[in-house]
Order: structure tokens, then C-alpha cells, then sequence
């Protein structure tokens, strides 16, 4: 009875309580995140032995991952999927070069970086790109507006983030390679400037510069958007 009444009038202890507890989860995130480095540590020593099955849990448990950030470097769904396969292909290939002196998500996210940044400089992608872009407001010479037309119920809202969506991926296309790579390692993938700097060869002086014009062009972009 005395500790709680103690703890609930001290603010200085409720403090300390939560610093406590934010070790805590800090503590489990750590934990959690060496865990799965062993893991796929595991899984990559398996395929280097001859396991082929070990590979396969690799892209399992990166798919998702890969795919994403190629949309929204490309901004295109045939493209993403082009660029995600190209990139597994890649990592199959040079995987018996991997010396885990990184993670394996920081050298797989490398690999897929400049997959989509060698898609972004070629004469295809920069033709189709012009073709799919002669007029954003014309269904037919839009691939993405078809995502509206889909025949199932849908909420009202669950339209409305779509169309947020497809706003928003516009804005991102209209940034330079090295601006929109930043932006989408760091707030799509969640990655730390540390993280952004291994992958891109840039200092993380550098990458956090290119973020913050990268942002401020979104931002006038999206302004009555988001």
C-alpha cells in the first residue's frame, strides 16, 4: 500500500517506472532482432551447405518486403515485381559472396536499391514511364486508375486511402533516384540513417540532407492531400 501510494504522488518515480519499462521493451526489440539475425544466419549457412529449401525461407520472410520498396522506387506494380524477382535472382547468385559483416536485410535492401535505380536509368523504364504519363487524368492512359474500378464492395474510406495512395506514389515518382531512395528506405521501410548510409555509399550527413529536401518537395506536393 505504501510503494503504490508512493509511486502514484512521486512524479520522479513514475518517471523512473517508465524509463524502467522503455529499457524493458528496448531490451526484447534487441533480443528479437538478434534472434532473427540468427536465424537467417542459419538459413543462409544451410543454402551455402546445399539446402536449397533455405533459400526459399529467405525470400518468404523478405518478399513482401522487397516488393514494396521497389514500388515505391518504380512506381509501377509490373515493374516492382520485375525488379523484386531480379533482385532474389541476384541474391540466389552472389549469396555465397555474403560475409555477414552486415545483416542480411541491409545487404538484400543494397541489392534491391540498386536494382530499381538501374531500372530508373534505363531507356525502357524512362520511355514507358512517358507513355503511362501523357495524361494522369485519363483512365486509359493510366494503369492504376483500374484499382478504382474493382467490382467487390469496398468501404468508402478504404477508397479514399487508395486514392491517397496513388497521390502520394505520384509525388514520390516526381522526386530525383537518390531523393527518392532516401525517402523510401527511411519512411516506408523504417530504416536508420546508418542503415541508408551502408546501402547507398552515402555519409549519414549526406542522407539525412537528401531526406530533408526530399521531404520538404513531398510536403509542398501533398499539401490538401495529407
Amino acid at each position: 500500500m505504501y510503494n503504490t501510494t508512493c509511486k502514484d504522488s512521486n512524479p520522479f518515480a513514475r518517471n523512473v517506472e517508465q524509463i524502467v519499462q522503455k529499457a524493458v521493451y528496448m531490451n526484447e526489440d534487441v533480443k528479437q532482432t538478434v534472434q532473427k539475425e540468427d536465424l537467417e544466419s542459419s538459413w543462409i549457412r544451410a543454402f551455402l551447405s546445399g539446402d536449397l529449401k533455405a533459400f526459399d525461407r529467405l525470400v518468404l520472410c523478405y518478399k513482401e518486403r522487397v516488393f514494396n520498396l521497389c514500388y515505391r522506387m518504380l512506381g509501377d506494380h509490373d515493374e516492382a515485381n520485375d525488379s523484386a524477382q531480379e533482385t532474389f535472382v541476384k541474391v540466389f547468385r552472389s549469396l555465397k559472396d555474403f560475409r555477414f559483416a552486415s545483416s542480411f536485410s541491409t545487404w538484400l535492401y543494397t541489392i534491391a536499391t540498386n536494382t530499381c535505380r538501374n531500372r530508373i536509368q534505363s531507356q525502357e523504364y524512362r520511355y514507358r514511364k512517358k507513355m503511362v504519363r501523357i495524361d494522369p487524368g485519363d483512365p486509359e492512359g493510366q494503369e492504376t486508375c483500374c484499382d478504382l474500378e474493382d467490382p467487390a464492395p469496398s468501404p468508402l474510406a478504404q477508397l479514399t486511402q487508395k486514392e491517397r495512395d496513388i497521390q502520394i506514389q505520384r509525388a514520390i515518382d516526381t522526386l530525383s533516384p537518390e531523393h527518392r531512395t532516401v525517402v523510401v528506405l527511411r519512411d516506408f521501410e523504417g530504416l536508420s540513417y546508418e542503415e541508408i548510409a551502408r546501402i547507398t555509399g552515402y555519409s549519414p550527413g549526406t542522407v539525412k540532407s537528401k531526406l530533408s529536401r526530399a521531404r520538404h518537395r513531398l510536403c509542398e506536393q501533398l499539401k490538401g492531400v495529407i
